[in-house]
């Protein structure tokens, strides 16, 4: 049976009342594999007078991953990209030495009650690539690999699983996937990477499953000992997603900044409050750096 650490997230504020759970990082544990930070957003329905948007903001030294189950997002950034986000389609922005971002509702449903529902994460990049130039793809639906296993439905988001390949690149060993689950399914796990080292973790997006008989609840991420081939269960319809990769050491995170040299984050700060990032084309707003 594989040993599991249940890591239970705590609520975050993004702003406008917009709560996020956050699983990644905590006290316990600071990453899985190359992913450094866990939100879960919604589902949240939002009223025609709510404002969750997010505004322009920083990052380096990362990837941000989104992928949405409900809702839509439009992004806008630094390269000048403008891309609307949508269920089912993965967003992979490469921050590399430096980007600014926004994520607000798109136009056509503004002054609408609408219902939002995904998940971002952020994946460490190696140290070879963290001052890299930045980038974003945007990897449609239709795209990504699907598969049909007993009682469960596989996405493929990144990496490879089961046979299938996602087309979506990264720099070092990243496993990204979401089961769906209908009532008594189960599956073995098999360990991730040549060596089996790499690390792995799998959250109950909606309710809670098993693992070798062991209960996790929902909206808990439960990391597996590397190696193991733990069976899941699913007692009930649920969807899960699972995330893992290769480690990558030691990461310094300073709101919205990751490197792993101390000095790159102390830079990256002092950049911001100059406003020397280069600014989201249309966009007028501007966060301070964080007091705290």
């Amino acid at each position: 049976m594989a040993s599991l650490e249940l890591l239970t997230p705590r609520g975050h504020d993004l702003g406008g009342g917009f709560l996020v759970r956050r699983a990644l990082p905590t006290a316990q544990r600071r990453a899985v594999g190359p992913f450094v930070f866990f939100d879960h957003f919604g589902p949240v329905t939002a009223g025609p007078a709510d404002n969750h948007d997010v505004r322009p903001h920083p990052h380096i030294g990362l990837a941000t991953v989104t992928y949405l189950f409900d809702g839509a997002m439009m992004h806008r950034d630094s390269l000048g990209v403008v891309q609307r986000i949508e269920p089912g389609a993965i967003n992979l922005m490469t921050a590399g030495r430096g980007i600014v971002h926004s994520e607000r509702t798109p136009d056509d449903l503004r002054g609408k009650t609408r219902t939002t529902h995904g998940l971002q994460l952020w994946c460490a990049l190696p140290a070879a690539h963290e001052e890299d130039a930045p980038s974003f793809v945007h990897t449609a639906a239709d795209r990504l690999p699907e598969i049909a296993l007993d009682g469960v439905a596989l996405r493929v988001l990144i990496g490879s699983a089961f046979g299938a390949t996602s087309p979506v690149a990264t720099h070092s060993e990243t496993l990204y996937l979401i089961f769906d689950c209908q009532p008594g399914a189960t599956l073995e796990l098999p360990p991730l990477g040549a060596d089996g080292a790499a690390e792995r973790a799998l959250y109950g997006v909606d309710a809670g499953f098993e693992l070798d008989g062991e209960a996790v609840p929902p909206f808990t991420l439960a990391a597996l000992d590397p190696g193991t081939t733990p069976t899941l269960r699913a007692s009930q319809a649920c969807r899960i997603a699972l995330v893992g990769g290769a480690p990558l050491g030691p990461r310094f995170i300073v709101w919205n900044f990751v490197s792993s040299r101390r000095e790159r984050i102390e830079q990256a700060k002092a950049d911001w409050q100059a406003r020397r990032f280069d600014p989201v084309p249309g966009e007028t707003e501007f966060i301070p750096l964080p007091t705290r």
